[in-house]
């Protein structure tokens, strides 16, 4: 297990590292809610992101963890925290207690939750509500809907579409 483990973890830093250099935002940024926070709200941020209660920025790839953690754009990386709002494309792992969501963009990777939301999904969906317009991977959970192209609009336990 500890030979998986660590592999596992440079390759998801790996990912986030090699765009910091060209995406030209801060490398940390804490906060306790928008507007107090080190980075304002209209910079992106490349490399860590913690905000106690709510944190905003066009953009993060890195590491974003926070109670709620918003982005205007995308964000690629790790997002943790209670709820976590992606008002452009994500990449990686979107995880959250109550809500995972990926407004207007496409997503690709894991999104974990009480109910996870993407225009587009390429990956896995694993919450108690899974929804997506389009995907091409699995959702898990007890409610899943694909409304276009999935197995089944909506239906319980999994659902999939692969294109």
């Amino acid at each position: 297990m500890r030979r998986l483990v660590l592999p596992l973890l440079a390759a998801l830093l790996a990912v986030p590292a090699t765009s910091l250099a060209e995406s030209g935002g801060k490398p940390i940024s804490l906060g306790l809610v928008t507007p107090v926070q080190i980075v304002p709200e209209g910079q992106g941020i490349s490399g860590f992101r913690f905000s106690l209660l709510y944190g905003n920025n066009a953009f993060v790839n890195g590491f974003d963890l926070g109670l709620v953690n918003m982005t205007t754009g995308g964000a690629v990386g790790v997002q943790w925290g209670a709820v976590s709002i992606v008002n452009g494309d994500f990449k990686g792992w979107q995880g959250n207690w109550i809500v995972s969501m990926t407004n207007g963009g496409h997503f690709e990777g894991l999104q974990t939750g009480l109910y996870n939301q993407a225009k587009h999904v390429k990956g896995l969906q694993l919450g108690l509500v899974n929804q997506t317009d389009t995907m091409e991977g699995v959702q898990i959970g007890l409610i899943n809907i694909i409304h276009r192209g999935g197995m089944l609009p909506v239906f319980p336990f999994f659902n999939f579409s692969f294109k």
